[in-house]
């Protein structure tokens, strides 16, 4: 009995090896017969050979990392334009106090009332910062029209204009929602060529690893992302997605300040918000017993 199951157990893996190699044939038949057979036949074989040798998770999360970093340092670059216009404006009237300050309190209200108006127009699911918004999505709550293009191109401009206006604001909240998306939208584009991003688990767990990428872009800061992560996620946080987000928060922090370097803002990558410790004694004798009172306590 054990012999006729084994026997049993290799015909059918002969069979499905055998199914395999004629579905790949058949493919490659069909390719052959259009016009850009070649290329489709050479994507394939290099998409093959990346997932082999990498894997389709980290080729997913080095995209998200790259693209995230990009709209980061975008939005910082049209953001700083936008404070230097209004500092030019305000320069350039010089010889009038009055239009001066006609100038510096209009200039921010266009923008604000812009990025507001821009938002509830396109798409209004981009208003707010999206935390919440994401708590509910990962806890198998479906949301509408909140993950789309449509919501991400309103997000972004809508931010940019506000930080532009000079405003206080954060952009953590809004950049988690943001990566949010990306990683969402970049997981409909994979799923073009088939493989795990059909999954829609692994979709939420993508999405896990975009809100860590959302603040290691943002800050510069992958380990405080993955802490975020797991706040934002604190129902349940698989143990695989750890690495996960700290490898994409890393990449994209890495690839943010690389563009800072590029852009010429920094001679080399250094720490985005430096701290100025004395190197002898990096803190005071005194203040380490409220460290030690500040360390136990809840929600430190």
């Amino acid at each position: 009995a054990k012999e006729e199951a084994a026997r049993l157990r290799q015909e059918k893996d002969h069979a499905r090896i055998f199914s395999r190699d004629h579905v790949k044939r058949a493919e490659l038949i069909e390719y052959d017969r259009s016009r850009c057979s070649k290329c489709r036949i050479c994507s394939v074989r290099c998409q093959t050979f990346l997932i082999s040798k990498v894997g389709e998770d980290w080729i997913f999360l080095i995209l998200l990392g790259l693209l995230m970093a990009l709209v980061s340092w975008a939005m910082d670059f049209a953001i700083a334009m936008c404070l230097q216009a209004q500092k030019w404006m305000y320069g350039g009237l010089e010889h009038n106090v009055f239009l001066q300050y006609l100038a510096w309190v209009t200039y921010p209200v266009v923008l604000i009332t812009f990025s507001a108006g821009f938002v509830q127009i396109i798409a209004p699911q981009a208003v707010g910062s999206g935390i919440p918004e994401m708590k509910t999505i990962l806890r198998g709550v479906v949301l509408k029209e909140y993950l789309t293009l449509k919501t991400f191109v309103a997000k972004v401009i809508g931010l940019t204009c506000a930080l532009g206006s000079g405003m206080p604001l954060g952009k953590e909240g809004p950049f988690v929602h943001i990566a949010s998306m990306c990683a969402a939208l970049l997981s409909k584009f994979m799923s073009l060529f088939g493989g795990i991003y059909e999954n829609e688990s692994r979709n939420i767990e993508m999405l896990a690893a975009a809100c860590a990428v959302g603040v290691g872009c943002c800050f510069a800061a992958p380990i405080g992302g993955v802490l975020f992560s797991i706040e934002v996620t604190s129902t349940f946080f698989a143990v695989r997605n750890y690495w996960r987000g700290f490898f994409a928060a890393t990449f994209s922090a890495f690839i943010f300040r690389v563009l800072a370097v590029w852009n010429k803002d920094e001679e080399t990558i250094t720490a985005l918000f430096k701290t100025r410790f004395r190197l002898d004694f990096p803190f005071d004798l005194q203040e380490l017993p409220a460290f030690a009172v500040i360390g136990p306590s809840p929600k430190c």
